[in-house]
Order: structure tokens, then C-alpha cells, then sequence
């Protein structure tokens, strides 16, 4: 596996593999660079039949700030939009479809395209203290890296609209009491010790296998869910609200929304 990536770390031991998003200075925002690297790295781990449990987690004080709004910024036109939000599709599907059973460790911060990436994880355990946001709507634009197809799926289709036109901020608590992670801890690092044990002595290999039954059900939605994230993204980037929301956001003030 390559050893040189600059914003992936990977650690492999044994039949884990651990792979630490590494942009700690920016919260592990997601940019072009780490979305492209975290998806080869995943895709390696994939075939490698050696590997039966992945686990994904954030260096420093968050698991990911989400995407990278310094880039966003810097897009220009449609083509370079629609290239990046293929690399963030290929990501999310990667993640969901690997045949390997998945933890995302939660420390910290997890929102917008971050909370959406560990919500991709078979099993998500989060600190007690640890934000966790779907918070697209504070600049005008819909969840993308399937976070309609994550939030519908583990807290069912009404409360995902209430959770992604809210927009707030949720504790370790509150997500845990809603159903949207799986366990909330005071040690992550030991909660996932735990529930590697907890697999380890049980036949992994049937459960990958009823893994990949309810993947192959599930992916073609998961895909249609993509595209239409795509499609209604860039269609919210040519928005007031959008532009207005962003401004905001640098300027850190509540935005004036219009509806338009």
C-alpha cells in the first residue's frame, strides 16, 4: 500500500486496519487532495482479503469539519464542480459497498460531508462530547455524500428532513438518543478496542457476507440518491440564499435568507 500519502494515514494490524484522516490544522476538512486519497486508500483495503475490519477516525481535535469551504470558494464553473462531486460519489460508494465491516470513531466535530462520511460506516461510536452537525442549510445548499440516503436509513425519512432543514448542532447524547450513531462513549479509543474484540469472535466472514446481500440491495438507490444530491447541489450554488449564506459565513453573521 502506498506509504506517501499526505493527508491519509493508514495503520494495519493484523485483519484492522485503521485509517486516519491527517488535515488536523483544518479539523480534517475535506478537500480534493484527501477525498482523492482516502478513496484509493479504502478501495486498496477492499481486495485486500487479508483485511476484515476497517476503522476510520480523525487526527486531532475532530473527526471531519466537513467539506472544505476554502476550496469551495475557489471553484470555478460547472465542470470543475461536477468533477469534484464525482471523486466525493466515488468516496461515499466505496465506503458503503467495501466488503469489510466498518467502525467510524468519532471524535469531536463530524458535519456536512464529515457527518455524512461516518454515517457511511457500519458501526459509528462517538464521544460524549463530540458536535455532530448536518449543516448544509446554514448556506443554502442540501447534504451530498448520501447524506439523504445515511440519515433515512438509520433515523427513518421524517426525522431526516427535521434533522437536515434544522441544520443544528447535536451532542453525543442527542444523536445516540435519536438512533443516528451507535454508541456514545467517555473513551473512543477503547470503544472501538471493544467492539473489534466483540467481531473478532464471531464468524466475520458470513457477516461481510450478509453485508454484501444488503449492498447489493441498496446500491443502485444509494447511486440515484448521488446524482440527485449532485444535480440539486449545483443547483443551489446558483442561488441567493446560497451566496448569501456563504457570505455570512465568512463574515460570521447569521445570514438573511430570502427564499430564492
Amino acid at each position: 500500500m502506498n506509504s506517501v500519502y499526505k493527508t491519509v494515514l493508514v495503520e494495519l494490524n493484523g485483519e484492522v486496519a485503521k485509517v486516519t484522516l491527517n488535515r488536523p490544522e483544518s479539523l480534517n476538512a475535506l478537500n480534493t487532495v484527501l477525498i482523492n486519497e482516502l478513496n484509493e486508500v479504502l478501495q486498496e483495503l477492499s481486495s485486500n482479503e487479508h483485511t476484515k475490519i476497517v476503522v476510520l477516525s480523525g487526527e486531532g481535535r475532530a473527526f471531519s469539519s466537513g467539506g472544505d469551504i476554502k476550496e469551495m470558494l475557489q471553484l470555478s464553473g460547472k465542470e470543475q464542480f461536477f468533477t469534484i462531486m464525482e471523486q466525493i460519489n466515488s468516496l461515499v460508494t466505496t465506503l458503503y459497498t467495501m466488503p469489510k465491516l466498518t467502525i467510524a470513531a468519532v471524535n469531536g466535530a463530524a458535519a456536512g460531508l464529515g457527518l455524512s462520511l461516518a454515517l457511511g460506516a457500519d458501526y459509528v461510536v462517538c464521544h460524549e462530547n463530540s458536535k455532530l452537525a448536518m449543516n448544509f442549510i446554514g448556506i443554502g445548499l442540501v447534504p451530498d455524500g448520501g447524506g439523504h440516503f445515511h440519515l433515512e436509513r438509520r433515523i427513518g425519512e421524517k426525522n431526516a428532513k427535521q434533522l437536515i432543514w434544522e441544520g443544528k448542532v447535536l451532542s453525543g447524547p442527542e444523536v445516540k438518543q435519536i438512533g443516528l450513531v451507535d454508541a456514545v462513549v467517555t473513551d473512543v479509543e477503547e470503544a472501538v478496542k471493544q467492539q473489534i474484540t466483540y467481531w473478532k469472535a464471531k464468524p466475520m466472514l458470513s457477516m461481510i457476507e450478509t453485508k454484501k446481500i444488503f449492498t447489493a440491495i441498496n446500491k443502485t438507490k444509494l447511486k440515484t440518491i448521488l446524482e440527485l444530491e449532485t444535480s440539486a447541489q449545483w443547483n443551489m450554488r446558483q442561488t441567493y440564499d446560497h451566496q448569501e449564506g456563504i457570505k455570512a459565513f465568512v463574515e460570521k453573521r447569521i445570514p438573511n435568507f430570502q427564499g430564492k
